[in-house]
């Protein structure tokens, strides 16, 4: 073999075994993201360090990885991003509230506003992670402390679970507004279809009759402004509205309660309502009568209305509307 050939060999054997060496103290960027040193578990669909196919989390936990918290640095306009996976917002009948956490690193003193994303799925089905979630980090980088949460499903617990999960992350959110240097009169929900549903009953009923669940019972659950895409309003009326059944009560009573429809008043806090006319999930219908009472209160709103989008989500298009909405609640 000539002598150049040996050299180059030897070469990469010798930065094969550094790479080795340093894999337990360092991981690379993968997948548009970077990993801060130090950290034991990356995201799952993160590929292996040899190039081999990603570790499932499960796998990670069994190596002795934590997949609960990772932190992560986004490269774009240089600013760092800290991410949290699996974070436990809440307990409830012996179940762990989960959600993932994304925020700037910034000076101890910078207060900034949250996003809270509340996903679909008619309350049976869907997880912080679906397509039509906002990205954390992206929002973070932007100056956000940004969380997406899963809740309580219909399968196994009935309504009004889903709400009282959804209370209870805001009051995490309030609770732990000092550690993560977050305005408290900065918090912000957006929620796609039955999400939509969720946050806009939270900026209507509030509390309400239920229980507070899950911790953090004396935290406030108040938040500055909503935003629903594709959500629904009301009810009864609705074609999976008989989804939201109480074990006990009168249900068509319960769901009125649970209409956003039938809670709005001048209190009811700011919202943005997007919605496309050939929803057919939830008929525009809903989203035209929700505008119309928000008009009659004299609630701050906008209405976004599109006529060819579907049962539309927080898409780019959404979002920078989204963005535009926040920056004129914050000049009010």
């Amino acid at each position: 073999m000539p002598r150049p050939t040996l050299v180059a060999l030897t070469l990469a054997l010798v930065c094969f075994s550094t790479a080795l060496a340093a894999r337990g103290e360092r991981l690379a960027a993968f997948d548009g993201r970077c990993i801060l040193a130090g950290c034991v578990a990356p995201p799952s669909n993160i590929p292996d360090i040899l190039g081999r196919r990603a570790l499932p989390a499960r796998r990670l936990a069994r190596l002795g990885a934590t997949p609960d918290v990772h932190h992560g640095l986004l490269a774009q306009d240089g600013a760092k991003v800290v991410t949290k996976q699996d974070v436990i917002y809440g307990r409830v009948e012996g179940s762990a509230l989960l959600a993932d956490l994304a925020y700037p690193v910034a000076a101890a003193n910078a207060k900034r506003p949250a996003l809270m994303y509340v996903h679909g799925g008619r309350w049976r089905s869907g997880t912080r992670n679906d397509p039509s979630a906002v990205n954390v980090a992206k929002w973070a980088e932007s100056g956000y402390f940004t969380m997406t949460i899963e809740y309580r499903l219909v399968g196994g617990s009935p309504a009004p679970a889903s709400y009282e999960d959804t209370l209870c992350a805001i009051r995490w959110l309030h609770a732990h507004a000092g550690e993560y240097n977050v305005d408290p009169d900065r918090i912000y929900l957006i929620g796609f279809s039955s999400g939509g549903h969720l946050v806009t009953l939270a900026a209507t009923l509030g509390d309400g009759p239920f229980k507070r669940v899950g911790g953090w019972e004396s935290a406030r659950t108040d938040v500055r402004a909503v935003i629903a895409t594709g959500g629904a309003y009301d009810l009864n009326p609705l074609s999976w509205g008989n989804l939201w059944a109480p074990i006990t009560g009168d249900q068509v009573e319960a769901r009125r309660l649970a209409s956003p429809l039938h809670q709005v008043t001048p209190k009811s806090r700011p919202m943005l309502i997007v919605h496309s006319d050939d929803d057919k999930s939830v008929p525009i219908q809903q989203a035209l009568d929700m505008v119309k009472a928000l008009e009659a209160a004299r609630v701050p709103h906008r209405f976004l209305h599109y006529t060819d989008r579907g049962h539309m989500g927080a898409t780019e298009e959404v979002l920078k509307e989204v963005r535009a909405f926040i920056a004129e609640i914050e000049k009010r």
